[in-house]
């Protein structure tokens, strides 16, 4: 029997025990990390039960009259427990739907997460939404290398690298996010005229609960910051959150070294090594100069897909 129940506060411990349990290879679903922007979402998550035990959550909100795989989550769907099988999927979205209609919603946007975050299969959830017609409605494109079957860099990026291994470019693991900050809001308000999703407080505070899972590498000259990156670091996989590079970090390959020590040596056991999209609006629009820059380290195409059902 599949009970499904809206999630509240006093739930966390049994979430964070389903989340660690989970086929999924991810911290990004502990409430720790879900509720430091809880004041910007609605929350409606919910958990499921089978025979009263614990069995899956699903992280999600709703705006309107439409209901999210969490928006404060790049993915997210059906987290389950390695226990869960396929009927018991399609019973816990039959449950779900049947909630969200009672509420009053009219349609539900789904983010499934990636393969690459999987520790089994895990794909039920896709046959679920193929049952209920759900549709594609957005693709993004992310460049992932899997680090046991490595394709080579391009001549582009060694050539960076022998740049700033001349220049005395320095990669060390770094504590303090501000500096690093200072560079990614120029970058993105450069290129895209854009703001971090996180501000740098945020970050540290998250650090501080996932201190293993977010970590900061930055490359150095004359021990001063010109790029880095925020890495997620799980299990299998490790992904790259925000990368910057100031002017003189771009003009001597400070990055094509970065990126060198991290996956060729500082993650070479994990199985991904994941650079995150390339791609906005929903996968409309391809950025091409980012995209060149993420294949020259050997990444190949992974998608985020992202799911419209209605209930009407």
């Amino acid at each position: 029997m599949i009970e499904l129940k809206r999630y509240l506060p006093a739930d966390k411990p049994i979430w964070d025990k389903i989340v660690s349990d989970s086929k999924t290879d991810s911290f990004l679903f502990y409430r720790d990390y879900m509720d430091y922007h809880a004041d910007r979402f609605n929350d409606f998550s919910f958990i499921a039960y089978k025979n009263q035990h614990p069995e899956a959550v699903i992280p999600g909100n709703i705006s309107g009259n439409i209901y999210y795989s969490h928006q404060g989550l790049t993915y997210g769907g059906l987290i389950m427990t390695k226990k869960a099988g396929t009927e018991d999927v399609l019973a816990v979205f039959d449950l779900l739907i049947a909630e969200l209609k009672n509420l009053g919603i009219k349609e539900a946007i789904y983010k499934p997460v990636p393969y690459i975050y999987q520790l089994i299969p895990s794909q039920e959830e896709i046959f679920a939404l193929y049952k209920h017609h759900a549709v594609k409605t957005g693709c993004n494109i992310s460049s992932t290398i899997f680090l046991r079957d490595k394709i080579a860099f391009t001549e582009s990026r060694k050539s960076g690298i022998r740049k700033s291994q001349k220049e005395g470019v320095i990669i060390e693991e770094c504590q303090d996010f501000v500096d690093f900050w200072e560079l990614l809001k120029e970058n993105l308000k450069g290129k895209h005229a854009t703001t971090p999703v996180h501000t740098a407080d945020e970050m540290h505070l998250l650090k501080k609960k996932f201190p293993e899972n977010i970590v900061l590498f930055g490359a150095k000259t004359a021990n001063r910051l010109v790029g880095g990156a925020v890495l997620y670091v799980m299990k299998k996989i490790v992904h790259v959150q925000y990368i910057a590079a100031s002017d003189t970090g771009k003009k001597s390959g400070a990055l094509d070294l970065l990126f060198d020590e991290l996956i060729n040596k500082r993650f070479s056991t994990h199985s991904y090594f994941d650079f995150g999209h390339s791609t906005e609006q929903m996968g409309n629009l391809l950025n091409k100069d980012l995209l060149f820059q993420k294949e020259g380290f050997g990444g190949r195409g992974v998608v985020y897909d992202i799911y419209k059902f209605q209930l009407v």
